[in-house]
Order: structure tokens, then C-alpha cells, then sequence
């Protein structure tokens, strides 16, 4: 072997040896930093890719709808407020940075962003404010959205309350934003029961009852903890609790679900309305929600193990079944609906749940997946092994729970403000629930 050859083979045996090295090192991390680290690249969604004008979340990476990716979410959005939170929390931030951003976002919301009765669209121009029609008649208010966007505010009323001035305004603009809201309106005509959306432009047409079980609990719960427009307590009970697909009580795979719709849908119902709102010994007449989350989640991945479909890579550590982006488009993936698709959100958001399963699915995504799945904001969207299709896209609904749901687990930080809050604290005693939180 000439001289040249061997230089050669040494670069080689050079660059393979780092590379191993490089593997070696992403595999030693324990699972505190794994989870920091996928918390701290997960948050760049929300801080790097907020939006420059509003602060808000963009919908997500791959969205056309507007140039620059201008179109924000507000359900995705109050997720990444609590991100914020989170991202002071674990200095990914200064308290400063997260201060200046929450302004953005507050003044943005109490001057620019278009809004109906004190409730927001499903989607708007973020530089401008302009609602952006999700349907052609969904072009108005989108109370489930919203209540997702009060979720984090009330959290972060409780998080920043410093005594400066910066701080004030924070904890002024939220309350104001928080009282304006007119929940009791979209009981369309006094009905015992919520509606989700209205129109400038259609009215009621859409005529869309919130009932469960599903992700939307957090609407009746904001609902009825308003200072100024709350709902009767009839309207949850005979509204959302009164629903063919609210109670259950079957056993699917040997385990008991007790609310909701057979095998218990897509993971996201156990995570959007529990970001803010702790299952943890959360009881009211109808069910232990600490028992439906852990339970909906075990019926979850004991169905991917079970695999009845015989999809390629299902297993003990690949699992996890919710809405996402897939191979054959976006949809709301769960036993009922199971196309292969694998989306990390699920698994993840779940760790509060099921922490081993969860932590199982995490170093799989991230030591075994690698660089297929894990990328700028962290894990894409979703997969299909089947097909070997990765996604090439980020959403902010299924980013933000993770970052949310890691940090329930860790410290609770979410939980607990928000349920510190105390209109919170009086909407849960008049609709009659228990919970270690309650004074």
C-alpha cells in the first residue's frame, strides 16, 4: 500500500472511530439529561420559531397558507407559553428574555389580535391579528383553542409574580384578557351545554357541541371558574357528562378505561386539557381521572404491542398513537384508527403516566431512530417504519406537550400553577370535584 493508500485508510479508521465515539457519548446520557436535552432542543419550536411580530406559535414547518410561516395557533400557542415557563424554569432562558417575550404576546393579544367575545380564532395572520378561516365557516371563535391559550396564561399569572413593573403588567393583561372572556355565550341561548364555534358570518351554523370525553374537559373547567361570565353547573353535568361517548367502564387488552370512546382515542385527549389541570387524586362524580390518563395510556401502547395489523416496528419500546402528520396526511391516529404511524408526541407527553413505558420510547426514538427523527426542534412529527417514511415536519400542538408534559413529570411546575390559580380553585368546587390541590 503506497503512502498516499495509507493516508487514506488512516482518515478512514479516524473517522470511523470518532463516529463510534460520537455514539458512544449520545448513549452514555442519563435520563435527567436526556430529558433535559430533549426539552431544551424541543423549546427552540417555540422560541426560535415563534413568530417575530406576535410572539405567538406558528402553526407549523411546513405550513403554505402565508408567507414566512405567518399563520399562528392558539391552542399551540398557550402550549408554548407554558413552554416559556418551563424555559425560564430550567434557565434555557433568562427570566428576563421570558418576560420581554410574554409582553409580546400580551400586548399583541389585547391590541392587535382579532377577537370575538373575548375568545380567539383556531388560527390568525400573526403579524396582523386577522383571523384565518380554519373552514369556510369556521372563520370566527374557536372556544376550544382558547381555552387551550387560557390554560397557559392563568399558568403563567401564577409563575410571574414579581413585584416590578414588568411583572404587573404581565399579571394585568392576563386578568383583563381572563375577564373579558364571555364563556356563558356559547351556551348558545342558555343551553346546558357548550358549543364550539361561532361566526361573525355564519352564526351558530356550525352548531359543533363540546362533549366528552375528549381533549376538551379544560373548556368546561375554565368555564365555569370565570370571575364574569361562568356557566351554571348544569351545563357541565347535563352538557359535557351526559355524552354516549362519556362513560365506558370496559376493559380493553384487561384494563379498565372508565371514560370515553372504545380503546380511548388518540393519546392527545390524555395531554391537552392535563397540561395545566392535575389528574394526580383529580376526582368528581363521574370518574378518577388519574386512573382514566394512566389507563388510556397503557390500552394505548398495550395495542401497539399487540400489533392486530401487523405493522413493521411496533413494539414494548415503539409505540405511541395519536393526531399527526402521516405517510397519507394528517390525522388522528389511535387503536380505531391505526395506519403505522408512530408519532413521538404520544409516548412522550405521557411520561407523567407511564414513566418507564415513556423513558422505553424516548431512548428508542433518540439512540436507535437518531438522526431520521430527531432534528432542529427536536423529534419530528411522526414516522411509519413500514413505509420508511419520516416526517419532515414540526407542529406546535404536538412540540408543546412534550416540553409541558416532561416537566409535569420532573417537578409538576405546570400542575401546580395552574391549579394554585384560585378562580381555578372555585370552578373545580362547583362542579364538585376533589383534589389535593383544593384548600
Amino acid at each position: 500500500m503506497n503512502k498516499i493508500n495509507w493516508l487514506l485508510f488512516f482518515a478512514f479508521l479516524l473517522g470511523a472511530v470518532s463516529i463510534f465515539s460520537q455514539t458512544k457519548d449520545k448513549k452514555r446520557l442519563a435520563d435527567d439529561e436526556l430529558l433535559t436535552l430533549v426539552q431544551k432542543q424541543t423549546f427552540r419550536y417555540f422560541w426560535d420559531f415563534g413568530h417575530p411580530v406576535s410572539g405567538l406559535a406558528r402553526e407549523r414547518t411546513n405550513s403554505t397558507r402565508l408567507p414566512d410561516h405567518g399563520v399562528v395557533t392558539f391552542g399551540g400557542s398557550g402550549f408554548g407559553v407554558m413552554a416559556i415557563i418551563v424555559g425560564v424554569e430550567r434557565n434555557f432562558i433568562t427570566r428576563e428574555q421570558g418576560v420581554e417575550r410574554m409582553l409580546r404576546i400580551l400586548n399583541f393579544l389585547n391590541k392587535d389580535a382579532q377577537h370575538y367575545r373575548g375568545i380567539w380564532p383556531h388560527w390568525m395572520n400573526g403579524a396582523t391579528g386577522e383571523t384565518i378561516p380554519f373552514s369556510r365557516k369556521d372563520d370566527g371563535a374557536d372556544l376550544v383553542e382558547s381555552a387551550f391559550m387560557f390554560e397557559g396564561l392563568l399558568a403563567a399569572h401564577q409563575y410571574f409574580t414579581k413585584d416590578n413593573r414588568e411583572e404587573r403588567q404581565i399579571r394585568s393583561l392576563i386578568n383583563k384578557l381572563w375577564r373579558e372572556a364571555e364563556w356563558n355565550f356559547f351556551t348558545r341561548n342558555d343551553e346546558d351545554i357548550l358549543f364550539w364555534h361561532w361566526s361573525p358570518n355564519h352564526g351558530w351554523s356550525m352548531a359543533h357541541q363540546i362533549k366528552g370525553h375528549n381533549e376538551c374537559h379544560i373548556v368546561y373547567i375554565l368555564a365555569a371558574s370565570s370571575p364574569t361570565y361562568p356557566v351554571k353547573e348544569s351545563v357541565y353535568h347535563r352538557g359535557w357528562a351526559n355524552a354516549n361517548t362519556f362513560k365506558n367502564g370496559r376493559e380493553y387488552y384487561g384494563i379498565r378505561l372508565p371514560l370515553g370512546t372504545d380503546f380511548g382515542g388518540p393519546l392527545f385527549f390524555t395531554h391537552y386539557s392535563y397540561m395545566g389541570l392535575d389528574p394526580r387524586g383529580l376526582k368528581d362524580n363521574y370518574a378518577d381521572y388519574w386512573e382514566q390518563m394512566v389507563n388510556h395510556t397503557l390500552i394505548n401502547r398495550r395495542h401497539c404491542i399487540v400489533n392486530p395489523n401487523n405493522y413493521k416496528g411496533y413494539s414494548e419500546k415503539c409505540w405511541g398513537l395519536t393526531a399527526s402528520d402521516g405517510n397519507k396526511g394528517y390525522s388522528a391516529h389511535s387503536p380505531r384508527n391505526d395506519r403505522g404511524v408512530i408519532t413521538p408526541t404520544a409516548a412522550l407527553s405521557s411520561f407523567p403516566y407511564t414513566p418507564e413505558y415513556s423513558m422505553q420510547a424516548l431512548r428508542y426514538f433518540y439512540e436507535e431512530l437518531g438522526d431520521r427523527l430527531w432534528g432542529e426542534y427536536g423529534f419530528k412529527d411522526a414516522f411509519n417504519l413500514g413505509e420508511d417514511w419520516f416526517a419532515g415536519s414540526y407542529l406546535a400542538i404536538d412540540q408543546g406537550p412534550i416540553i409541558v408534559m416532561i416537566e409535569n413529570y420532573r417537578t409538576q411546575l405546570i400542575w401546580n400553577l395552574f391549579m394554585s390559580h384560585p378562580d381555578i380553585q372555585n370552578g373545580l368546587k362547583r362542579l364538585g370535584f376533589t383534589s389535593p390541590h383544593l384548600k
